[in-house]
Order: C-alpha cells, then sequence, then structure tokens
C-alpha cells in the first residue's frame, strides 16, 4: 500500500474537508429542513433569460467563447464589472486594476497563496466565513481573532493586539480579512466609524485588508455603507465580488479589484499556474446579462424576495423561540443569514445530531471560530428555504432548543 503520509505535502496535510459540506452529507433525509447552506433560492434564477442570452451568443460569438481566454479576464466582462463598479462610486478603476475569478472562493486561496509563508498570522473576525479558514489554513496560516460586536470587527482590540505586536518587535500579520456587510456568518454589517478606523489601523502598521463583498448588493433596509475600497486612498485594499449571489452560482465567476495594480499583476501569474482562465463560455453569458440590464433587475427582484423571507424568519424567531436568558440572534439588514447565541451552558454541536432527529438542521458556530470557541452559537440561512419550511423548522428548531435548555 503506497505510503502517503509520506508523500502528501505539508500543505495538503493541513486541509481539512468543510465542515458545512460534511454536515449537508448527513441531511439529505427525506423531510428534513436544512437552515445549513448558503444557497440563493433557485426559483430566482433567471433560466429564460440564461437560455436567451447563450442561444444567441453562440451564433454571434461561439468561436471566441468556446476557446481558451486571457487570464486576466474576458475584456467585455472586466468592461461591464467597471460599469457596475462605478455606479456605486466613483472609482478610478480601468482593466488592469480587475482580475476576474473562478468565483470568490478562487479569490480566496490565490490571496492566501499570494501573501501566506506557513507560520504566518492573518487577521480575521470571530467569528468568520469558513471557506476563508480553509482556505487559509491550507497554506498553515496561524490567524489572530478580533471578536465582532454589533458594528463589526473591534477595532480597538485589533489596535491594541498589534501595538503589543510591534513592542515585542514581531512579525506583523499579513493581512486583514474582513466582511463589511452582511457578515457571513453573523449577518453584522461593519459601521461606517469601524470601517474608517480599520483603514488607519491598515495604513499605521503596513498592512493589507482583503475586503469580501460577496452580499453587498442584498440589502434589504437601512442605508448602504461606503465599501472600504472605496475608502481607501493609499492602495492598501483588495476586494473580491461574485455573481453567484445576484446572478447564478452555477456560472462560478467573480473578481477581485484594487487600487494597487501590482498585487493584481501578482494574482494573474498565480492563476495562470491555477486554471489557465476562468471559463470564457460563462464569462461571456455574465457579460451579456449584464449589458443588457437584467443583472439590476434580478438584484431587485432578489432583494424584495429575501427581505420577505427574512422579514418571515425573525417573526417565526420572536414567536416561537423559549424565553430563556442568554438566547438571542442577529437581526440583519440584508444577506442570507442569522445568527444564534444560545446560553453558554448549551453546544449547538451537542444539539445537532438532535436537530437532525427533528427533521431540521443548521451549522454549528463552533466551525466559523477560528480559536476554537463558539460552541453555543449556530448559522440559520433563510434565503434558501421555502416560507412554509421556514415556519415549520423554526418550531422544530425551537422545540430542539426548548427541551434542551
Amino acid at each position: 500500500m503506497l505510503d502517503l503520509e509520506n508523500i502528501f505535502s505539508d500543505s495538503a496535510k493541513a486541509m481539512k474537508a468543510s465542515v458545512i459540506r460534511e454536515l449537508l452529507k448527513l441531511i439529505r433525509e427525506p423531510g428534513i429542513i436544512s437552515f445549513a447552506g448558503g444557497l440563493p433560492a433557485p426559483e430566482t434564477f433567471p433560466t429564460e433569460k440564461i437560455k436567451e442570452i447563450t442561444s444567441s451568443i453562440i451564433e454571434r460569438e461561439g468561436a471566441f467563447m468556446m476557446q481558451y481566454g486571457p487570464t486576466e479576464g474576458d475584456p467585455n466582462l472586466k468592461a461591464q464589472i467597471l460599469k457596475l463598479m462605478k455606479n456605486e462610486d466613483d472609482y478610478p478603476f480601468d482593466n488592469e486594476n480587475v482580475l476576474v475569478t473562478t468565483a470568490s472562493q478562487q479569490g480566496l486561496d490565490m490571496t492566501g497563496k499570494l501573501f501566506v509563508n506557513s507560520g504566518d498570522t492573518i487577521v480575521v473576525g470571530v467569528p468568520t466565513y469558513l471557506g476563508a479558514l480553509q482556505s487559509f489554513s491550507a497554506y498553515k496560516a496561524n490567524y489572530m481573532g478580533i471578536d465582532l460586536d454589533e458594528e463589526g470587527l473591534i477595532t480597538s482590540d485589533l489596535e491594541e493586539k498589534l501595538e503589543a505586536i510591534k513592542k515585542r518587535n514581531e512579525k506583523m500579520p499579513k493581512f486583514i480579512y474582513v466582511i463589511p456587510d452582511f457578515q457571513n456568518p453573523t449577518g453584522i454589517t461593519m459601521s461606517l466609524n469601524r470601517r474608517n478606523e480599520l483603514l488607519r489601523i491598515a495604513y499605521k502598521f503596513g498592512i493589507p485588508i482583503l475586503e469580501d463583498s460577496p452580499y453587498r448588493a442584498l440589502r434589504y433596509s437601512g442605508e448602504s455603507i461606503p465599501t472600504i475600497l472605496s475608502l481607501d486612498k493609499k492602495g492598501y485594499v483588495i476586494s473580491m465580488y461574485t455573481f453567484s449571489k445576484t446572478m447564478l452560482p452555477g456560472l462560478r465567476l467573480g473578481w477581485l479589484v484594487s487600487q494597487n495594480k501590482e498585487i493584481i499583476q501578482k494574482l494573474t501569474i498565480i492563476k495562470q499556474g491555477t486554471d489557465l482562465c476562468t471559463p470564457p463560455f460563462t464569462q461571456a453569458i455574465a457579460a451579456e446579462f449584464v449589458k443588457l440590464g437584467h443583472l439590476e433587475t434580478q438584484i431587485t427582484n432578489n432583494v424584495a424576495y429575501y427581505k420577505q423571507k427574512l422579514k418571515f424568519m425573525l417573526n417565526a424567531l420572536e414567536k416561537e423561540m423559549p424565553k430563556i436568558d442568554g438566547l438571542s440572534w442577529t437581526k440583519p439588514e440584508g444577506g442570507m443569514f442569522l445568527w444564534v447565541k444560545l446560553p453558554d451552558h448549551m453546544s449547538a454541536d451537542d444539539l445537532f445530531p438532535k436537530a437532525v432527529k427533528e427533521k431540521v438542521a443548521y451549522v454549528i458556530g463552533s466551525a466559523f471560530h477560528c480559536n476554537g470557541k463558539g460552541q453555543n452559537t449556530l448559522r440559520v440561512n433563510f434565503s434558501y428555504s421555502t416560507i412554509e419550511d421556514i415556519d415549520l423548522g423554526i418550531k422544530r428548531l425551537a422545540k430542539v432548543i426548548k427541551d434542551n435548555a
């Protein structure tokens, strides 16, 4: 038998399966209502428009879209991306500031490859997106976890910890990873003051910021807050976006953008060794979809639909959850997730098999913690389930919590 332990690389040995993906395997029994995934609702997919666009664009650009393409991305799609970004803010970007990726998860992996050596530190929120931890851990990163409050990452705590590192003359973290809008998993949005403070701290200590923005367009209430990218005056910020939550996840399309073109150039070289290019086929479809104005309509429809689901889930939680000390949940202004905190003595890890027995599922909150904590927390998704399933699923979840309080 081949001795794989002596053959696998250190990076391969450090890789771990996604907790969410593994949990999803356990909840495929008929009748289980799953709040575990981070999935858009299939009924929102613009299937007919995609059919029409695909047919027409194959006739017009078939040879081009079926061939290899430039690593940097389809120029037509990049032009549409730049227009989208200018509609939000007057970003001073051109094609060389943008790199098209095979969805934003590839951006996480490539950023880890760009910055992280074994043993380097990355600043992350506690909790933070599990997929980011999975990507960065593959490069044997260590983590500096910073707690969140209702305004997002607690920047005063971050600055204090960085000052201590400086006094000890130790190596600074390689970058700060944040999801400012409707954070995964908590749904919290970082305040404008915290965004400005985060930039000030980044400048002070010379640390770049990786801003992950998959949910930004899905705002259901409140005022939009400027991106950290738009506030950046020194080229410290790399931002990641995706079409997965606003158009179609199956297209697997996203992009990286930064004022610092040298960063984009290095990431392009990394991408050349990863997949040569993101599929020109799906890029051509997306470019046409955006050009025809369909994305704007799609986002408007998605916002209206998900807003209704979020409101219904919040009402269901208020109505069904037991009135016990220490039980609370976030009330996000957008995105796809709610974060539930149980009393300190309760464990969402231990409750999970009991919840599955009651035919309801969630994601254990400890999976989103870089420090091994968070056993009394859990994440629930409201975008995928029907209104009827949200109603029944919250009743089931409330029963599990009440029975084990």
